[in-house]
């Protein structure tokens, strides 16, 4: 694959690997949000259908913010794993971030008593948003990984 056009193809690739695993991950969650008893089906639908579609923009710049801090021109063949593991972490930043938002300071979301709780300094987060960013996306980078950085 050209260098040229590989960034493009692996990019889209990443990305429609995130939409499923995010959309699979956000409806097996589900349950771990008071949204799965106090929600209708609309509402959890809803609630799938725009965590999932907030998760592929997180994976979109993430991306792309990992490529312009770590690589060359010539990614994927140069620096995959650069860009991945940066991309991972910024992931996982962004969603650190937005729990704490989204849950502690504007109340838009709030957990069920199943879900597990990790605390990080004076606030706390759901376990399973966290496993989601770095879970998630490792898989979808192994799955695009360029065949020729194998050898």
């Amino acid at each position: 694959m050209p260098a040229a056009t590989g960034w493009m193809v692996t990019a889209r690739q990443y990305l429609l690997f995130s939409l499923l695993g995010h959309a699979a991950w956000e409806v097996l969650q589900l349950p771990l949000y008071s949204i799965w008893t106090t929600g209708t089906l609309g509402e959890q639908a809803f609630a799938v259908a725009h965590c999932t579609v907030g998760d592929v923009m997180i994976a979109a710049a993430s991306l792309f913010a990992a490529w312009l801090i770590s690589s060359r021109l010539v990614w994927p063949q140069v620096a995959f794993g650069r860009v991945a593991a940066t991309a991972i972490v910024l992931g996982v930043c962004y969603t650190v971030f937005s729990e704490w938002l989204n849950v502690a300071i504007r109340g838009a979301w709030s957990y069920s008593s199943p879900m597990p709780i990790v605390q990080i300094g004076t606030f706390s987060i759901g376990l399973s948003p966290l496993m989601q960013w770095m879970i998630v996306p490792a898989i979808a980078f192994l799955v695009v990984r360029p065949a020729e950085l194998d050898a």
